[in-house]
């Protein structure tokens, strides 16, 4: 099927493009940027006057909940939810019901995001078997199935040895381990950040330590393995620091940074919102501050969604009592633009940057082919409207988790469509020929 997508300004971070330019498709491969190459006719026209033509975003970091946790979420609403944030390559990690620890799991996984013919879907492998810390999962076997990297999702690894293992193995073969930062033993019963909030709410607290601690010892395996290792969900100046003066050092690790923590800190608990009952928990904000410092000078490689969907008995709870998570597919892109307007402004190639956060930076960290529309690139697209508000509101949600510190808030950016291999695979109303 032929795509031309024509008045549209196109914005491409990756191929410093920030014009306007019409897109061709063919096929599911883009054939050319702004000249309508020989012999393409017969194509469906989408008009996309006053909308920015992006590449698709890449999440590094989406629960689908299955198998096993379908009564949070199912494939399907959660791939919906994908299309209708614009998200088209999103990496889910392994702790699933099994846990992504067998080939033929990751391959029923991949076979039903298949069959959905939505979004694509990028596995994490578990580290280790169960994620139980102990044996090493069979790295080669997972990524012939199709794993791009492995993890331990928020399952700390207690012996220092196995991880030094892993990583030992990672570095021969060339694999990245994507790792959370968190002590096992510091914090591992709070649910709060460790501060004078949670001290007045009577909540127990999560220490910055808890971090940093983690980070130095990932940091210390690292320098002995020269393993690629990526940093998940980095929540604190002090981690941030340490990130910046490991990179400065030269070693082998990205990181990312959850939308959510770019707006909101400890006191948006408010009343016991359970809403904002989230893992890591929302720091100070020094630490938020932090955070949006470290994206604009690089330190950060990546914003994603964070998206964790949770249901109405494991939410409306105590906040004490409340699942960890919140829903975040829908908001990534207009959280990622909030951020650049706030700590940017007006100026050009503010949005370029944002959009590079959840593009082609975040496609670099996973190692994918995806985020940028160059000719001869897979035709993974999302065009949105950049002066439409929109309120954030649980029916306005197509995840199947409802639930999120956000609900209320009108936020800016609008997905209109979303093109996945060259099919306009989400149309948010008719906005074409």
């Amino acid at each position: 099927m032929k795509l031309h997508i024509q008045h549209g300004h196109l914005i491409d971070p990756a191929n410093g493009i920030d014009a306007p330019h019409d897109v061709f498709i063919d096929s599911g491969i883009i054939v050319g940027i702004g000249q309508q190459p020989d012999g393409f006719d017969d194509a469906r026209v989408f008009d996309a006057t006053g909308l920015i033509v992006a590449p698709g975003l890449v999440d590094l970091s989406v629960r689908l909940r299955e198998p096993g946790y379908e009564y949070k979420a199912t494939l399907e609403s959660e791939m919906q939810a994908a299309l209708q944030g614009g998200v088209t390559s999103l990496v889910c990690p392994p702790d699933t019901d099994p846990v992504l620890d067998e080939p033929g799991l990751v391959e029923m996984l991949k076979h039903r995001a298949r069959i959905l013919n939505q979004s694509h879907v990028y596995p994490l492998g578990a580290l280790t078997r169960g994620l139980k810390g102990h044996a090493l999962s069979e790295m080669f076997e997972l990524t012939e199935a199709g794993c791009i990297g492995f993890s331990q999702a928020d399952e700390p690894i207690l012996d220092t040895n196995v991880l030094l293992r892993a990583l030992q193995y990672a570095q021969t073969f060339g694999y990245t381990v994507w790792l959370r930062p968190q002590d096992p033993h510091l914090g591992i019963h709070g649910i709060a950040h460790s501060g004078p909030i949670a001290s007045r709410l009577g909540l127990s607290g999560v220490p910055v330590m808890a971090e940093t601690i983690a980070l130095q010892t990932i940091f210390e395996l690292v320098r002995a393995t020269r393993a690629r290792v990526h940093l998940c969900r980095i929540s604190s100046a002090a981690g941030i620091e340490l990130v910046r003066a490991a990179k400065k050092e030269g070693l082998p690790v990205t990181c990312d940074v959850g939308a959510h923590y770019l707006h909101l800190t400890d006191l948006d608990i408010g009343f016991f919102d359970s809403n904002a009952r989230l893992s890591p928990p929302l720091r100070s904000q020094r630490d938020r501050d932090a955070l949006r410092a470290g994206l604009l000078d690089g330190t950060v490689d990546a914003i994603c969604s964070d998206h964790a969907p949770v249901d109405d008995d494991e939410k409306l709870m105590p906040f004490g009592e409340a699942s960890p998570g919140a829903t975040g597919l829908e908001l990534l892109l207009s959280l990622a633009l909030k951020w650049a307007d706030e700590d940017i402004g007006p100026k050009a190639g503010a949005v370029s940057r944002a959009l590079a956060k959840v593009t082609v930076d975040a496609a670099r960290v996973a190692g994918l082919p995806a985020g940028q529309l160059g000719v001869g690139s897979i035709a993974d697209l999302c065009l949105f409207d950049p002066a439409a508000r929109w309120k954030v509101e649980a029916s306005a949600l197509a995840s199947q988790g409802k639930h999120t510190p956000f609900l209320g808030y009108e936020l800016g950016a609008c997905v209109m469509a979303t093109v996945v291999s060259g099919r306009l695979a989400y149309l948010r109303h008719p906005h074409g020929a």
